[in-house]
């Protein structure tokens, strides 16, 4: 079936949120500023490091994509599962293996969403009610949200 022009209207604004567009900052724009070799440092006041942030981002993306595409996923246990253990601090190689695998799965729920075979407004058949629209704005929103305290984070980290 043809994409209509309502439908590619639609695709394109779930992805412009998606990718950080608009009021938010970029994931790229953020990578390209933060200081990853204070990626495992404490902030005081604060009980996860950068990376911690950043790695748990990567997991909850990663699973919230592999729901949305495969039936027999299964999701970590909720917390433990999303969050790397509190003693693994994070080093700039850990920061830039999370980076990878974060733009790759990000890639993979915009050609996901971009695609015009995906029915983003199909309930997912082995969910309790989701959507494809639906898991990608919650990635955007949990991306924004744990970007904006790893902006914070930078700021203080630095000074």
């Amino acid at each position: 079936m043809p994409m209509n022009q309502s439908d590619q209207s639609l695709r394109d604004h779930a992805l412009y949120v998606l990718r950080g567009e608009g009021a938010h900052i970029t994931f790229e724009v953020f990578v390209a500023n933060f200081p990853s070799g204070l990626c495992g440092k404490r902030v005081s006041g604060l009980p996860y490091t950068s990376w911690q942030v950043l790695e748990h981002m990567r997991i909850a993306q990663w699973d919230i994509l592999e729901f949305s595409r495969n039936p027999k996923h299964v999701s970590p246990k909720w917390p433990e599962g999303y969050w790397p253990p509190l003693d693994q601090l994070g080093t700039a190689e850990a920061w830039q293996e999370s980076v990878s695998k974060f733009r790759n799965d990000l890639k993979q729920m915009e050609n996901l969403l971009a695609d015009p075979s995906t029915d983003l407004l199909g309930k997912i058949p082995h969910g309790t009610g989701q959507t494809i629209l639906r898991e990608a704005l919650l990635v955007a929103d949990h991306n924004s949200y744990h970007l904006g305290a790893l902006v914070v984070m930078g700021r203080i980290l630095r000074s």
